[in-house]
C-alpha cells in the first residue's frame, strides 16, 4: 500500500462519515483552488485533514519536492533554487516589540513556494549575497498555510539555509525564463523576458487603508510582437538604470499573470528582481519638437520625434523655453526611460540647424483607419459631435472629469477621450472644427472598438 493510501485510511478512521469518493472530490476542489501545478494529491490531503482539525502524521522525506509540502509539516529539509529575495523589513508585534521578516521565492523542477525568514534569520550572514538561481538547502523548517491556502516554508530559530554547490537536476534561471508571448492567465512565480515598448514611468498613490504606495509601470513586447502591460508594486525609478533605450531587453524574476481591464497583465511586487539593459549615464537625444504644453506648475511637456520616427515624451522641469515647435534640438537628459525623457537644471539642451532627416508633424500624421491599440499618434480630423462632459466615480470613490468627442477623417471615425485636466482640451472644441491632435494614445474600448485618449503631452490645435 502506498503512503498516500495509508494517509487516506488514517483520515477515514477519524472521519468515518467520509467516503473515498468524498475525499477524491475534495482533493480535486483543493487543487483547483490552489492552482494547477502547485499541489499534489498527497499535499491536498494534508490540507483537507487540517480543515477538519486532524493532524496526519507523515514525515516529509528530504528527497520530496516543493509540490509535496503541506501545512503542519515540521523539521523539513530540502534542496531548491532561489527565484528572488526581498529586502528585510521591520514590523511590530502587538506588544510593541520589533521583529524582522524577509521573504524569498524558491523553485524546483515542478513547483514554486514562498519562504519566510523570521527575526535573526532574516539577516543571516551572507543572505544579501544570495542570487537568483543559487542552489540552497533549507534545513529543519516548518510549513504553514498563507492567506490563499498555499503552503509556505518558514525559517525560524531552529531552522537554517545553506548555499550548496551540489549537482542538481533543478533547471537554472535561464532555462525557466519565458518570453511574454508564452504567458497565460493565472501563472505565478515566473521569470519572463521582453523588450521595452514605449513609456517607463512611476506612480504614487494612496491605498484602500490610506497608506502611501508606489509602483513602476511599463509595457513589454515579445518575440512575436505581442505586448503586455507591467505593473511592479512597491518599485520606483531607484530600481532601474537612468538610461533605458527604446527596445531595451528586460527580464523580471518573480511575477504573476493577471487579467486586467485590457487583457493579460504582468504584476510584480517589491520582491521582484528587475534586470534591464541600460546604464547610469544618459546619452544625447536629438529630436524635432512636435508640440509643447506648459502645465499649471510650470513644466513643459514636449512631444519630440527622432530620425527613426521614434516619438519621445520629454518633461522639461526647468521651464527654460529655449525651443519652439518645429525646432530640432539636442539634449543631454538626466533620465531616459524608453521614450520618456526628463530634463532638469543639470541637463544640457541646445538648438540645432534644421535636419531634413527628422520628419515634421505633417509627415507623421496617421490616418484613423491605421490606428492600432497601444500606439501613440498624431492625427488631423473634423469634430462630428459636440463634446460631452460628465463626472465619473472611480473605484476609490474619487470623482473625475471625462470629456469625449467623435471625430473623423477621410478614412474613418473614432472617439477621443480626455480625463481630468485633459478634459478641458476637448471642452474647447466645437462641432465642425478641423483640429490637429498630437500625442494621443490608442486604447481598446467597449465592444472591441479603438478609442483615442489624451495624455499630459497631448495638444489640440484648431486649423484655419
Amino acid at each position: 500500500m502506498s503512503e498516500f493510501d495509508i494517509l487516506v485510511d488514517k483520515l477515514l478512521e477519524q472521519k468515518p462519515e467520509l467516503t473515498r469518493e468524498d475525499i477524491k472530490e475534495q482533493i480535486k476542489q483543493k487543487k483547483e483552488k490552489i492552482g494547477a501545478g502547485y499541489l499534489t494529491d498527497q499535499g491536498a490531503l494534508f490540507l483537507i485533514a487540517s480543515d477538519f482539525g486532524i493532524s496526519l502524521s507523515g514525515p516529509l522525506k528530504v528527497e520530496m519536492g516543493l509540490k509535496d509540502l503541506y501545512a503542519g509539516a515540521k523539521e523539513i529539509s530540502l534542496e531548491t533554487r532561489v527565484l528572488n529575495v526581498s529586502p528585510a523589513k521591520q514590523f511590530s508585534r502587538k506588544d510593541g516589540s520589533p521583529f524582522y521578516l524577509r521573504t524569498m521565492t524558491v523553485y524546483d523542477t515542478n513547483s514554486t513556494a514562498s519562504v519566510k525568514l523570521w527575526d535573526d534569520k532574516a539577516n543571516l550572514p551572507g543572505i544579501e549575497n544570495i542570487k537568483p538561481g543559487d542552489l540552497i538547502k533549507i534545513i529543519k523548517a516548518y510549513v504553514k498555510s498563507d492567506l490563499n491556502g498555499s503552503p509556505t516554508i518558514n525559517i525560524g530559530s531552529g531552522s537554517n539555509i545553506e548555499i550548496t554547490d551540489n549537482k542538481s537536476e533543478i533547471p537554472t534561471i535561464d532555462k525557466i525564463t519565458k518570453d511574454i508571448s508564452e504567458l497565460q492567465e493565472g501563472q505565478k512565480d515566473l521569470v519572463i523576458t521582453g523588450m521595452i515598448d514605449g513609456v517607463v514611468n512611476s506612480m504614487e498613490f494612496t491605498n484602500s487603508r490610506g497608506q502611501p504606495g508606489k509602483a513602476l509601470r511599463m509595457r513589454l513586447k515579445g518575440k512575436e510582437g505581442s505586448t503586455m502591460r507591467v505593473v511592479l508594486w512597491g518599485k520606483d525609478e531607484s530600481d532601474i538604470p537612468n538610461m533605458i533605450s527604446q527596445g531595451a531587453k528586460v527580464r523580471l524574476l518573480g511575477i504573476n499573470i493577471k487579467n486586467g481591464n485590457q487583457g493579460l497583465e504582468i504584476h510584480g511586487n517589491d520582491s521582484t528582481i528587475i534586470e534591464i539593459e541600460g546604464g547610469k549615464e544618459a546619452e544625447p537625444v536629438i529630436v524635432r519638437i512636435l508640440s509643447i504644453v506648459t502645465t499649471e506648475n510650470g513644466k513643459n511637456m514636449i512631444l519630440g520625434i527622432d530620425n527613426k520616427k521614434n516619438i519621445y515624451n520629454i518633461t522639461e522641469q526647468s521651464n527654460s523655453s529655449i525651443c519652439n515647435e518645429g525646432d530640432v534640438i539636442e539634449c543631454m537628459p538626466s533620465k531616459v526611460y524608453g521614450n520618456s525623457v526628463t530634463l532638469d537644471n543639470n541637463s544640457f539642451v541646445r538648438k540645432l540647424e534644421n535636419d531634413e532627416s527628422i520628419p515634421s508633424l505633417a509627415k507623421i500624421r496617421t490616418k484613423i483607419n491605421e490606428v492600432k491599440v497601444d500606439g501613440n499618434y498624431c492625427i488631423e480630423s473634423i469634430v462630428l459631435k459636440i463634446p460631452e462632459r460628465r463626472e465619473i466615480q472611480t473605484k476609490s470613490g474619487e470623482s473625475v472629469l471625462l470629456s469625449e468627442m467623435f471625430v473623423e477623417d477621410d478614412t474613418g471615425q473614432i472617439w477621443v477621450k480626455g480625463w481630468r485636466n485633459q478634459a478641458r482640451l476637448i471642452d474647447k472644441c466645437e462641432l465642425g472644427e478641423i483640429i490637429s491632435i498630437t500625442g494621443v494614445n490608442a486604447k481598446a474600448g467597449l465592444e472591441g472598438r479603438i478609442e483615442l485618449t489624451l495624455t499630459a503631452f497631448s495638444k489640440i490645435t484648431k486649423k484655419n
